[in-house]
């Protein structure tokens, strides 16, 4: 920390520091908690942020605070104010930092201004303020706001009265002991595995220690957040484990779990995947619904007035986060039930509860669609597209098929195509090449449902169709097959897949876009991956041959999806992004 003299002095002395250092500008008469300042001078998201009387910028907004410091010298040196002369600056743009702020914003640099709640920070200007300040101050106990600004808002009911009140602590604990994010999210990661193994011993003393784990892993889950908002550690790696571990914790539960209930000699492997199918679904739909609206013009829908309207009634916003069975409710319901019952228990609940909560979370996302009057973007439009992840014959057959109109066309394209594709893996005999047709056809109604830009009021729907397609389709081939151990060999291909999907969705909530085409051309896209799972049915029938095809493209899927997935996250241009609004 150095004091400048004056504006020119703090130039120069900025000036002076290494150009890959954050820096940052306090006024000297600065009366506030020190949490204000953590908001406003270490959060890495931004380029650059201020509250009153403090600003900061990271190295890529080195050069316009320069800039922006040296015409404010001059303005100030020179008597002339730094905003126009019609205007009535906001107290806190008076001081140096608040002018250098709106100049970096006139020049066409974002500033966050954070919300400081109860917390202050200002600039008193005489001695009666400056005692008012300290006063309001010394009234709030800024460590308590801390800690509860640690939890993240809008939190399902099991999560917020259950492991949020003593999971906080634990973050701060952590805090103190120079513990990270990272670090507690690769404990939540390790001791979920442990879960997984617990459950695969197929013993009900397994089982119960299993569904303890599962609970410390899921209140280290909550904790690696909590800590990442209490001491503002936020990393591009962090984000990436943050995006994929809950996943990948998940589904090998699941998969302990089958492996128990068949030690146990209960085959439940198609309940397991048909267990992740589902919440991979119910999630494509959370995400294609939001990117669609994520910046639509206007929002009219009664249905999301009727929202609103429940939200203000407190017992009403509960029981509907439950309903939707959020991760907190789901984890809960698996640990118990699973040292309490059987495998087979556990996924039957899953699929009935998750069933009954993507059937209301759906309903009310088509009613407002079909209720609102709303302008989607060409964002909106490429991120659909980008979500819908076709692959080069779907891509192929848009490029010369004549676009379909329609506001309804593209979504009913595609749910025939997925009702045909379906509906041969199911009732046509067991490799029969008819399937292969039938694939041919779903690659051909799949290019023509994105041969237009997806802006319809139903077009989000276009990717969980082809999800619903593609995934559906693995588990029946597999489960009708005699071939041995097909079904988890179609598991793995599933979630190599799947988190091939939540990668992009996580790349373009931050702002990056999608994974490169080449990555979507060499894993054959969505239809190629479906239409060769259908030919390697039917070239295969009932031989081992089928699950050594099945595991095989399941590694190389893998393989390339990982490979680049880690390269990206851990690259300077991966977003230091935090997932703080879904239920998940």
């Amino acid at each position: 920390m150095q004091t400048a003299a004056d504006a020119g002095d703090a130039a120069t002395l900025l000036a002076a520091v290494p150009a890959g250092r954050r820096v940052a500008l306090v006024d000297p008469r600065f009366v506030g908690h020190v949490h204000a300042l953590r908001l406003g001078l270490t959060d890495p998201r931004f380029a650059a942020a201020t509250v009153p009387g403090a600003l900061t910028a990271q190295p890529e907004a080195r050069g316009a605070l320069l800039r922006a410091l040296r015409r404010t010298t001059a303005a100030v040196g020179a008597g002339a104010p730094v905003v126009a002369p019609d205007t009535d600056p906001a107290p806190e743009d008076r001081t140096v930092p608040g002018r250098i702020a709106v100049a970096l914003e006139a020049e066409g640099t974002a500033v966050k201004r954070p919300e400081l709640g109860s917390l202050t920070a200002t600039v008193p200007t005489d001695a009666g303020a400056r005692a008012t300040a300290e006063s309001a101050r010394d009234e709030v106990d800024d460590e308590a706001v801390r800690l509860r600004s640690a939890v993240k808002a809008h939190d399902g009911f099991f999560t917020t009265f259950a492991i949020s009140p003593y999971s906080r602590y634990i973050a701060r604990w952590c805090a103190r002991r120079g513990l990270t994010p990272n670090q507690v999210t690769t404990a939540s990661l390790i001791t979920a595995l442990i879960a997984a193994g617990a459950a695969a011993t197929g013993t009900r003393g397994g089982y119960v220690a299993a569904g303890i784990l599962l609970l410390v892993s899921f209140v280290l889950d909550c904790t690696d957040g909590q800590l990442a908002r209490y001491s503002l550690q936020y990393s591009t790696m962090g984000a990436w484990l943050d995006a994929t571990f809950d996943r990948a914790k998940e589904y090998a539960y699941y998969a302990g779990l089958a492996i128990g209930a068949v030690r146990g000699g209960d085959d439940v492997w198609v309940l397991a995947l048909g267990a992740m199918v589902l919440q991979a679904c119910r999630h494509v739909v959370d995400f294609s619904f939001n990117e669609a609206n994520h910046d639509a013009v206007a929002n009219t829908s009664p249905t999301a007035a009727l929202s609103d309207k429940l939200d203000s009634v407190g017992w009403t916003v509960w029981a509907r986060r439950m309903i939707v069975l959020p991760i907190g409710e789901r984890w809960a319901m698996i640990a118990v039930l699973t040292a309490l019952t059987t495998p087979r228990i556990v996924f039957f609940a899953l699929l009935i509860g998750c069933s009954l909560a993507a059937c209301y979370t759906t309903a009310g996302r088509l009613l407002r669609s079909l209720t609102r009057r709303a302008s989607r973007t060409d964002r909106a439009a490429q991120a659909l597209a980008d979500l819908a992840d076709s692959g080069p014959l779907a891509q192929g057959v848009a490029a010369v098929a004549p676009g379909l109109r329609g506001a309804f066309t593209a979504p009913a394209v595609a749910l025939l195509g997925t009702l045909v594709m379906i509906g041969a893996a199911l009732f046509l005999p067991y490799g029969s090449w008819l399937t292969v047709a039938a694939a041919a056809v779903y690659v051909l109604l799949s290019g023509l449902a994105v041969a237009r830009p997806l802006k319809g009021v139903l077009d989000w729907l276009v990717p969980p169709f082809f999800r619903a397609a593609e995934y559906v389709t693995i588990l029946v081939l597999a489960a009708r097959s005699d071939a041995p151990h097909a079904v988890p060999a179609a598991f793995g291909l599933v979630s190599a897949v799947a988190y091939h999907h939540y990668d992009t969705v996580y790349r373009i909530r931050g702002g990056t876009g999608a994974p490169p085409q080449w990555l979507v051309r060499t894993i054959g896209g969505h239809e190629g991956r479906t239409a060769m799972v259908a030919v390697l049915a039917a070239v295969l029938t009932h031989t081992a041959g089928f699950t050594t095809a099945l595991t095989a493209l399941a590694v190389a899927v893998a393989l390339v999806v990982l490979v680049e997935s880690i390269r990206f996250w851990v690259s300077s241009s991966a977003p230091a992004v935090h997932d703080e609004g879904e239920l998940a």
